[in-house]
């Protein structure tokens, strides 16, 4: 069994990044599997532990870190957030594509360790646009909507780093664009095997 690709969506908080993630799951032609981040992060109001994220202790998951445990983290207004590393490798010896949603900081990490990483970079219409969703949340602090909006301005400069660029003006538009390059990929591995 030829193995998974590696799929990495990356972008400012706020951005979409779970709505184009939400219709890519969808779409079965893909044989995507969503690999489930760990934070220390308190849940969102409707997040569910093990199915948005695996909410865990800041110990734990420092015990992890120090394990190598994990295939990328990063650490974000006082959380540490990441990707286990032997959920995604099962995944991928499966067949899957393992799609990761994960920050530039992580995204960089697995772009070292994976090469072969797809790495798509998601942005907002404009700063304005972006963040007029933050704030729509209603779930943070202004002093983290602040913190979200300049880590966002710094975010927006490393965007050269990416494979793919896509613009989050229409989530389902957004969302069949990142599908064609996810299905340009299979095709690619499929010539080649």
């Amino acid at each position: 069994m030829k193995k998974g690709l590696l799929v990495i969506i990356s972008g400012p908080s706020g951005v979409g990044k779970g709505t184009i993630r939400s219709f890519l799951m969808n779409e079965e032609a893909l044989k995507l599997a969503y690999s489930i981040s760990m934070t220390t992060r308190s849940p969102r109001q409707g997040e569910v532990d093990g199915r948005d994220y695996i909410f865990t202790s800041k110990a734990a998951f420092e015990q992890a870190i120090g394990r190598g445990e994990l295939l990328e983290w990063a650490e974000f207004v006082g959380n540490y957030y990441g990707t286990p590393l032997s959920a995604v490798e099962d995944l991928r010896q499966q067949g899957k594509n393992v799609l990761l949603e994960i920050e530039v900081q992580g995204a960089m990490q697995v772009r070292e360790k994976c090469p072969d990483a797809i790495s798509i970079f998601i942005i907002p219409p404009n700063m304005e646009e972006l963040e007029k969703r933050i704030r729509g949340r209603h779930s943070e602090a202004e002093e983290i909507v602040q913190q979200r909006l300049a880590k966002a301005a710094g975010e927006m400069k490393l965007i050269k780093d990416y494979k793919y660029v896509i613009c989050n003006d229409d989530p389902q538009l957004a969302a069949d664009m990142v599908a064609l390059i996810i299905k340009r990929h299979m095709l690619k591995e499929m010539q080649e095997s």
